[in-house]
């Protein structure tokens, strides 16, 4: 029944020569008891069909309805309407499945991204989520393309791991002891020993101390699968379960590293552009009518389109953190205290200072490194101050930080001592630590949010929007 079926995306890239077809799709809108707008989610544009008056029996007619599933057989013809190339001339109409319209929550209307993500089961069938979501799955094989082309090992770490490797300690604890009794020590303190992997265990929050222990054998690895934060953070940047690529690469140091991290951005946006470029506009389109409704001052100076021309058509501008606290501190926006957050050296730089870099000073990406060591974690190779480590931090207009990197620590005393220095044991990471006992080389590697970078392509305003099923505070939904 099903193996003669076009998909509508090819169908419209043919040249209507009377040619009979099969199609299925969705019923967006039937109009004048005659026109059917059906979009099978293989692209953006509808496919107009044309149920002739008096071929179809007025009980069929009443149950094509917005929502409802349909098979048609027809004749496609040049369009005399607008806006199309092609009809489908109806033969025949199956409704494979009804849509009560009373009840069906998506009408031909506007409806806000905050009422959709309550019907998030049902969202992708609007033309703003399909396509954001066909844009997702372009990014994603173009994640996997431009690696493999540079011959990469895509390495699976494990979701349950017993390390904390932010040491950030925002988990979600995996465990299958009874929460109303669970075993107990002498001292009060849960018994992990009972549990079902013997020791405390959490989902993961990176991928990346495992990640290290496979390019020390294969060179060049990646990572691409959910990670978790516990982070009670109810932003339009942050989510509890997320996506992440992380890259690990023996023999590079901080500028290799760079190098890779800026071609790799570049390629996977270009990828998009070239494979989703209807998409895009779409949503280009949906943006600048979304920006009419701000005020002029919060109003984005690029466009969609022009803002990933901007990324692809610059070279990155690399800066030292040191340098990036001194542009802040000289700029107009600190002497006019236009900055919610204070600016002085050794903090962790905020969305607005990042932002500001990029989109007031350069008006280009840019790239931060040598940031100081007591904000950034254990495993980053010291500099020869003493002060600040060989990090480096991609930061987009828009956005923010995208992609946060650095040298690893490939000498074993230093790491050690830094290890101590943030009481992280040494006992519980020995498998990391043998990487440097046998056969330690420089490396390095760095980790972008895949949600983050959706957001960024598809120029949507919160990162809810950009991932299938969100899961935030207080929402788990579906």
């Amino acid at each position: 029944m099903f193996n003669t079926r076009v998909k509508i995306k090819a169908l419209l890239a043919q040249e209507p020569q009377n040619q009979e077809v099969t199609v299925m799709g969705w019923v967006r809108t039937f109009r004048n008891n005659q026109f059917i707008a059906l979009n099978d989610g293989s692209t953006g544009n509808n496919l107009q069909v044309v149920a002739e008056l008096g071929k179809f029996d007025e009980e069929l007619l009443k149950r094509i309805t917005t929502g409802a599933s349909l098979k048609v057989k027809g004749t496609v013809v040049p369009s005399l309407g607008k806006g199309q190339k092609m009809d489908l001339v109806a033969q025949s109409i199956e409704v494979l499945g009804d849509s009560d319209a009373e009840k069906f929550p998506l009408q031909p209307k506007k409806h806000s991204l905050e009422f959709l993500r309550e019907i998030a089961h049902l969202r992708f069938r609007t033309n703003t989520f399909s396509a954001v979501f066909r844009v997702r799955h372009t990014l994603a094989f173009a994640v996997h393309k431009f690696f493999h082309e540079k011959g990469f090992v895509y390495l699976h770490t494990p979701i349950i791991t017993a390390s904390d490797a932010e040491g950030a300690g925002e988990m979600f604890r995996v465990t299958t002891l009874p929460f109303d009794n669970p075993p107990r020590n002498e001292d009060g303190s849960i018994n992990f020993k009972e549990d079902f992997f013997g020791r405390s265990t959490n989902l993961t929050v990176s991928g990346q101390l495992e990640g290290e222990l496979g390019a020390m054998a294969f060179s060049d690895i990646y990572t691409f699968g959910p990670t978790f934060r516990a982070e009670n953070s109810n932003t339009t940047r942050h989510l509890a379960e997320f996506w992440m690529i992380e890259p690990e690469m023996a023999f590079y140091d901080l500028e290799d590293n760079m190098n890779l991290a800026e071609e790799f951005i570049k390629y996977i946006i270009k990828y998009a552009i070239d494979n989703n470029k209807e998409d895009l506009e779409f949503l280009a389109q949906r943006l600048t009518e979304e920006e009419k409704q701000l005020p002029q001052d919060k109003r984005s100076e690029m466009g969609l389109m022009e803002k990933l021309d901007f990324v692809l058509n610059n070279n990155f501008e690399r800066i030292t953190y040191t340098e990036a606290i001194e542009i802040l501190i000289n700029s107009p926006a600190y002497k006019k205290k236009k900055f919610q957050y204070d600016v002085k050296w050794g903090i962790d730089m905020q969305s607005e200072h990042e932002r500001y870099l990029v989109e007031k000073h350069f008006k280009k990406p840019v790239i931060v490194t040598n940031y100081p060591k007591d904000i950034k974690a254990f495993y980053m190779r010291q500099n020869e101050d003493g002060k600040t480590v060989a990090a480096m931090d991609i930061l987009a207009p828009g956005i923010g930080e995208i992609v946060g990197g650095s040298q690893r620590e490939e000498r074993l005393e230093k790491l050690e001592e830094r290890m101590a220095q943030m009481h992280i044991p040494a006992s519980e990471l020995w498998w990391y630590l043998d990487t440097r006992r046998f056969g330690s080389v420089p490396h390095a590697g760095f980790g972008l949010g895949f949600e983050r970078m959706v957001q960024f392509v598809t120029g949507m305003g919160n990162i809810r929007d950009v991932i299938a099923f969100p899961r935030t505070p207080k929402s788990a939904e579906f």
